[in-house]
């Protein structure tokens, strides 16, 4: 392995200068820095980061863990993630829990032995709970995305799920929708359990009664096999006119599960849905959404942990909640009904 005394050598310098190159301190000549890092190329030198940030007490790296990569608000929200920060000077890795707190213990193990300096979580459930408090204890400031843990005070970015999913139930009541389905992510997910007292709430201010059979929790995660999706369809005494999706993920499952059926959206089944599909959507601009602003979701994150990463050591500083506005995009996926 080259070390910069291999390079200090070779380059007729101290290895106080090499390092100061590598580091980009201290006062060296143009000319001086210009020879060092052409040696350093030369000798195919790698900077050993673990070795100084033991020295610093700071790694310069931190670590994002949400739930599905395969998700395009994801996708969206971690490249605003990695631009703030490589904007600060941070390099960004990142996992992916698959809504398993197994898998997401797994990481956080991972993270404290890589020594990220900060975290970035999108939590797989309430039973995340012990890993955050894991992250507490070995002093790791994290700052959480699009959902919330019971019984954890932290930086949090979020949307608004109870509003955003009453606007969605409000929409298809304007076009005359009475029985209206919702497919949601589990209750155990903090944004789930805000959609569905949205559901309900608008339900209720639109004197529409709630019926439980209408009403699907499942995950969040895509999956191959849609025969929950079947069966909740199966259970249905009569099938719902308009179906509000929790995430784009169901909303594509729903759409697969309705076309296995012969039954077409919008002429025979309305659906709406929370975020948008991302590329795809440009494609073929579909479906109705709640476009929640996912890159600022990343983006925001990175900078509060970072700001709280440079307060660690000064006084205790009040938890930062943000809660971004979302765009409802009206698209060409529900039907008006004759009858309202």
């Amino acid at each position: 392995m080259v070390t910069i005394y291999d390079i200090a050598a070779k380059a007729g310098v101290s290895a106080m200068t090499v390092s100061r190159v590598i580091n980009n301190t201290g006062k060296i000549s143009d000319k001086t820095r210009a020879k060092v890092r052409r040696v350093m190329d030369e000798l195919n030198y790698v900077p050993n980061h673990m070795a100084r940030s033991l020295v610093l007490q700071q790694s310069n790296v931190l670590f994002l863990l949400i739930t599905d990569i395969t998700n395009p608000f994801y996708t969206t929200l971690a490249r605003g993630a990695e631009d703030a920060a490589k904007k600060h000077g941070f390099r960004l890795l990142f996992g992916n829990s698959d809504e398993s707190v197994d898998k997401e213990k797994d990481y956080i193990d991972t993270i404290l032995a890589t020594r990220a300096d900060g975290v970035l979580v999108a939590p797989a459930g309430d039973l995340s709970l012990p890993h955050l408090e894991t992250l507490r204890k070995h002093q790791v400031p994290f700052v959480l995305l699009d959902r919330e843990v019971p019984g954890m005070d932290s930086d949090v970015v979020l949307g608004d799920s109870k509003e955003n999913a009453r606007k969605l139930v409000e929409h298809l009541t304007s076009h005359g929708h009475r029985r209206i389905a919702l497919i949601n992510g589990s209750p155990q997910i903090s944004s789930a359990r805000l959609r569905l007292e949205g559901y309900r709430e608008a339900l209720k201010l639109n004197d529409v009664l709630f019926d439980e059979k209408y009403v699907l929790e499942t995950a969040f995660e895509p999956r191959s096999d849609l025969s929950e999706i079947e069966r909740w369809f199966d259970r249905m005494d009569s099938l719902p006119t308009a179906i509000v999706a929790g995430n784009n993920v169901l909303a594509v499952e729903v759409i697969r599960t309705l076309h296995a059926r012969g039954i077409q959206v919008p002429e025979e089944m309305s659906l709406v849905c929370f975020d948008d599909l991302g590329p795809f959507s440009e494609i073929d601009p579909f479906l109705t959404v709640i476009a929640q602003q996912a890159y600022q979701f990343g983006y925001l994150g990175t900078q509060m942990l970072i700001d709280r990463i440079q307060e660690r050591g000064s006084a205790d500083q009040p938890w930062k909640k943000v809660v971004l506005p979302a765009d409802m995009i009206i698209r060409r996926s529900v039907a008006t009904l004759d009858e309202k």
